[in-house]
């Protein structure tokens, strides 16, 4: 009995399990299925759920191609259809049709678009093929959305951001252009007019007919060809009178300082290929211009803005539906710390020689001007720069493309007077003076190493004459005096071998490699393998003016000016006056290097520099010449200049004279 028993239990536990497993899905399980899929945005598998009804209405390529279309169109880049499925199964009064409510969220090019649905399934078939399906209609996609009516968007572009300097003037301003175009229609000779138009505008004939026979063409149509400044009126007449010949204004980005600030600010472009990957989901698109280099790339995001854009129904009344709005963000108007006019000034007075500079409020640590000569006019980008003009700038030797300000190169002697703070702080007794004779001097155990010195004073130095006539020999006898591991933590505690944390990408300044006492004694008087930017060496004298502590210097002007200190203590307060008296001696002394600008009637400190740069040892090289000045009574700026190739022209005393100009306008 019992193991009948046990049988009859076995087979009834079967026959429920198999009345369990045939089972038709519920509508809520079909449902929770079918919204897995539309998460996925797999509209293909989604199409499987629909009603025959809905089938015979629209295909499965149609359904596919109509989310895909419209998620598309709407940039949606988040998508979640929420449908909360019952735990327990419900019982329904109409067991042939049956209401769930269901929601979409959306993240869209016009915002966040949420709405609530009520999704009808419907029970088709018969036996085993009877099952629950989704009565489905384009409110599925949106509510207010009907059969035939199309979805449209349109877009709000933000306007990009300005750049101004300190005094608001115009760095990076969105302004009006002239373009040039050609309708064809009305051109009377095709031949001369392409041939006229392109020997005006410096382009290849070949390249203005690719733009008239654009696939897009048609005779009654505006071509544009290039843009030119508003300003070239007498060219943009010339052309006008050309048969065919158009011009319309637009919107561009505008420079108005031209080289002077193009290595600082940089330009815009279109977004290539290479820059929409690298910016993926960041919100840009083909059409869309960027940064290309210089601030204008560094403070892309900030200056972008965010777009805004409008999505809507247009029924075959006319009317507007609208699903979501939202408007465009400008980018920010970023202010700089910098003097576009002394920028500019600056600039100017390099006329064409090669270098950079760097101009600081020494107290406040706020840049005042980042100069590379020689430069390019970013307009020209703006414009349409032609193929012929980009291979001159890549191919002139001078380099103008090259961003010299954020370079690093050998300080020469301008290193000397953080030598001899280096020494005051390690009790170096800065009276104690050297007799050397000559101007040669080598240690008895160096086989093929000397130091050479400009001159012979015929006097023994101490610190301040060595500053004064700028004495290698007595600083390369320094360095060696404190030896490589006092020498190099001066340097570090003076900022050397650290990046520097700045709005704008400078190259650190470095020591190299000091595996010699001859590279430690050429280190001393700034030779060797040190490199130094004009900004660093600016920032290091800045200690002298402010008790031994280097600014951390500002690109960006923002709601506190306070000072704020990069390396604090570098020296004392008392060795950084100690080595500024010295420094006035360099322009006061009339055998001081820096005495030529002693005539302006100012208290300067200054320090000039020369570096020899060779290939090799033996090979006969070029020098750089550098300077840096700054007043001491009531700091307001501090300059450091670097240019090159001064060799056989008056070596530091070139940048002097360059300089002087700009110090008498600025301080007089």
């Amino acid at each position: 009995m019992k193991k009948l028993a046990l049988v009859s239990s076995l087979l009834l536990m079967s026959v429920l399990f198999l009345a369990g497993c045939t089972d038709e899905p519920s509508p809520e399980e079909r449902f929770a299925a079918y919204t897995k899929l539309w998460n996925k945005q797999d509209f293909t598998k989604m199409y499987e759920y629909l009603s025959p009804e809905t089938k015979k209405e629209i295909s499965a390529d149609e359904f596919a191609k109509r989310y895909e279309k419209i998620y598309k169109g709407i940039e949606v880049d988040r998508l979640k259809v929420d449908y909360k499925q019952p735990k327990e199964e419900k019982k329904h009064k109409d067991g042939e049709k049956v209401n769930l409510a269901y929601t979409v969220d959306l993240s869209t090019m016009a915002g966040a678009v949420s709405s609530e649905h009520q999704a009808t399934l419907v029970k088709e078939g018969e036996g085993d093929e009877e099952n629950w399906y989704i009565k489905w209609n384009e409110s599925y996609i949106f509510p207010q959305l009907k059969a035939g009516e199309k979805i449209s968007v349109q877009t709000y572009p933000a306007v990009r951001g300005e750049i101004v300097d300190r005094n608001e003037r115009g760095l990076a301003m969105n302004g009006t252009v002239s373009e040039v175009g050609i309708v064809p229609e009305k051109m009377t000779s095709e031949t001369e007019t392409v041939k006229k138009v392109a020997g005006m505008l410096n382009m290849s004939t070949d390249e203005l007919n690719g733009k008239l026979k654009q696939s897009w063409v048609k005779p009654g149509y505006f071509v544009p060809i290039k843009k030119m400044s508003s300003d070239n009126t007498a060219a943009l007449e010339k052309l006008l009178a050309i048969p065919g010949v158009s011009v319309n204004n637009t919107e561009a980005r505008i420079y108005p300082y031209k080289e002077a600030t193009a290595h600082l600010i940089g330009y815009v472009g279109e977004a290539s290929a290479e820059d929409l990957e690298k910016l993926q989901g960041k919100g840009y698109t083909a059409s869309d211009v960027i940064g290309k280099r210089g601030l204008e790339e560094v403070l892309e995001g900030r200056l972008k803005g965010k777009p805004g854009g409008k999505i809507y129904i247009k029924t075959e009344a006319g009317e507007e539906k609208v699903i979501a709005e939202k408007p465009a963000e400008e980018g920010e108007t970023i202010t700089l710390t910098i003097d576009a006019e002394l920028q500019k000034d600056i600039f100017e007075q390099y006329k064409n020689e090669v270098g950079s500079a760097t101009a600081l409020e020494p107290k406040t640590g706020e840049t005042l001007a980042l100069v590379s000569s020689p430069s390019f006019d970013p307009n020209k980008y703006i414009l349409g720069i032609t193929k012929e003009e980009q291979k001159a700038l890549e191919e002139d030797s001078r380099k103008p493309l090259l961003n010299r300000f954020s370079s690093t190169f050998a300080p020469g002697s301008t290193i000397k007077a953080l030598t001899a703070a280096i020494a005051l702080k390690n009790g170096v007794d800065p009276n104690e003076a050297i007799s050397i004779q000559g101007k040669t001097w080598a240690k008895s155990t160096w086989k093929d190493h000397s130091i050479t010195r400009v001159s012979d004073p015929g006097v023994a130095i101490d610190m301040e004459k060595a500053l004064i006539y700028s004495d290698n020999i007595y600083f390369a006898q320094k360095a060696l005096g404190l030896g490589k591991e006092k020498f190099t933590s001066g340097l570090k505690a003076f900022g050397f071998d650290e990046p520097l944390n700045y709005d704008y990408p400078i190259k650190a300044s470095s020591i190299g490699k000091i595996d010699s006492e001859g590279r430690l004694a050429d280190a001393g008087y700034g030779q060797a393998q040190v490199q130094m930017s004009t900004l660093h060496l600016a920032m290091t004298y800045s200690a002298f003016l402010n008790e031994g502590n280097i600014v951390k210097p500002t690109l960006l002007t923002g709601d506190k000016k306070e000072k704020e200190i990069w390396k604090k203590n570098a020296i004392t307060a008392e060795q950084a006056n100690t080595i500024t008296k010295m420094l006035t001696q360099v322009v006061e002394h009339p055998k001081g290097s820096g005495h030529g600008i002693n005539d302006l009637g100012i208290k300067f400190a200054a320090k000039t520099g020369t570096a020899e740069i060779k290939a090799s040892k033996n090979s006969d090289g070029t020098e750089n010449g550098w300077f840096v000045a700054m007043d001491t009574e009531n700091p307001e700026l501090l300059m450091a200049w670097m240019v090159e190739d001064v060799k056989g022209r008056g070596g530091s005393h070139v940048v002097i004279d360059h300089m002087k100009p700009v110090l008498k306008k600025y301080l007089k």
